[in-house]
């Protein structure tokens, strides 16, 4: 198979979370532990660090890759899910893995693959470590994917672990509450390794502070600390709550005199983040006149951040290209968007997406002006031909809104 080829079978014979839901979550270590074992354990031969979250682990992940980068560090970055190319999950200073790896590694472990039954993320996990440990990276910074106790990524043995805030997300396999959240993201924390908590919330620190303790975990709170204040290229106020997390991160990686790094270098990495690492989809400004954003925050806590400060942005009418997965709570996510807007709403191209009907009703719940498309892309064309220059166009309320405009 060609990678094109390739790509189409791993999508139609693997569960994909991101494509199926609940059917594609794993919630066991073992199969990704025997995958592991299989490859010769490749993730025992790279130093790494882990991050988890609820909203802002994506964009530290890029954000630590960048200033280890600048630092002269080989480092890999895993992230999770893509946007446009399945490769952004693997990349190597900023590289994406090549397709002929990801040809070769899949026609190399196909039977493995299909005997013991991986899901899409797991292969990738094998996959990614591999590609790591073959390029000798000095470093990986390996995003979770879903929750973290559980997760496919959870059988490294980082040097810092971080955890960036905790909100009400996947419900339904981590818990309905903060706290239960909290435990299964705490998950990450190991035996002795340093642990950092990006912001400090009164519901979940407890519940951190507990499991750090309980593992002799060195835990810091880094939004309790005072900082530089070092200017981001990633847009978005919101950064610079995840930038404490990541200047903590390397803080504990200077402590224990490993990959240390000046202040030049994490001035220059936090300056080219989307350059050094190929990050996509945070406040990004994908054309003007009208100007048009998009971002990927998808659950109440990060479009709440996210639409205060898209209020603040100066515009004469704001419109609103808007979908969601299925199960999202409309009735506490549709009243944060201001009722001035004009929303044009289509469905995603994909199995999780949520039925049209279901946003028609619950934009009409709201009150709010609509016009239902067949598409993103459609509703963006939309949107577009009827703004003023001087008018706003976002779009969000998914990662995969986002990934069909990119």
């Amino acid at each position: 198979m060609d990678y094109r080829g390739t790509l189409e079978w791993l999508f139609a014979r693997l569960p994909m979370y991101q494509q199926r839901g609940a059917s594609a979550y794993s919630g066991k270590l073992e199969p990704v532990r025997n995958f592991a074992d299989y490859l010769g354990n490749p993730h025992h031969s790279f130093k790494s660090i882990h991050v988890a979250g609820t909203n802002g682990k994506g964009s530290s992940s890029h954000m630590l890759a960048s200033v280890l980068q600048e630092a002269g560090y080989k480092v890999g970055l895993y992230t999770s899910p893509h946007l446009k190319d399945f490769r952004e999950r693997i990349r190597v200073n900023g590289t994406m893995a090549s397709e002929d790896f990801v040809v070769d590694f899949v026609a190399d472990h196909r039977t493995y693959i299909e005997e013991a039954g991986l899901s899409f993320f797991e292969l990738t996990v094998g996959m990614a470590f591999t590609y790591f440990a073959q390029e000798e990276v000095d470093i990986a910074v390996v995003e979770v994917g879903l929750g973290g106790r559980l997760d496919a990524t959870n059988i490294i043995s980082p040097e810092v672990s971080l955890i960036t805030n905790i909100g009400l997300d996947h419900t339904e396999f981590l818990g309905d509450t903060l706290p239960e959240i909290a435990g299964e993201k705490a998950g990450i924390i190991k035996e002795s390794v340093p642990v950092v908590i990006s912001e400090t919330q009164p519901e979940t620190a407890p519940v951190f502070e507990e499991i750090a303790n309980g593992r002799n975990a060195p835990i810091v709170f880094a939004d309790q600390r005072q900082w530089p204040v070092y200017p981001i290229s990633l847009l978005g106020s919101y950064q610079q709550k995840n930038l404490r997390g990541v200047l903590a991160v390397l803080d504990k990686l200077s402590e224990q005199e490993k990959f240390k790094v000046s202040t030049d270098e994490v001035t220059r990495g936090l300056a080219s983040v989307a350059e050094n690492t190929g990050l996509l989809g945070r406040w990004q400004v994908l054309q003007e006149n009208p100007r048009v954003l998009c971002d990927t925050a998808h659950n109440r806590e990060g479009l709440a951040i996210v639409l205060e400060q898209l209020v603040q942005e100066p515009f004469e009418q704001l419109h609103v290209v808007l979908s969601f997965v299925k199960g999202k709570p409309l009735e506490q996510l549709l009243p944060l968007f201001p009722s001035t807007a004009q929303f044009y709403i289509a469905p995603l191209q994909i199995e999780r997406g949520m039925p049209l009907e279901e946003l028609v009703a619950g934009m009409e719940a709201q009150g709010f002006s609509f016009t239902p498309y067949d598409s993103i892309p459609e509703a963006l064309e939309k949107a577009i031909a009827s703004a003023q220059p001087d008018d706003l166009i976002y779009v969000g309320g998914s990662t995969f809104t986002v990934a069909e405009v990119i």
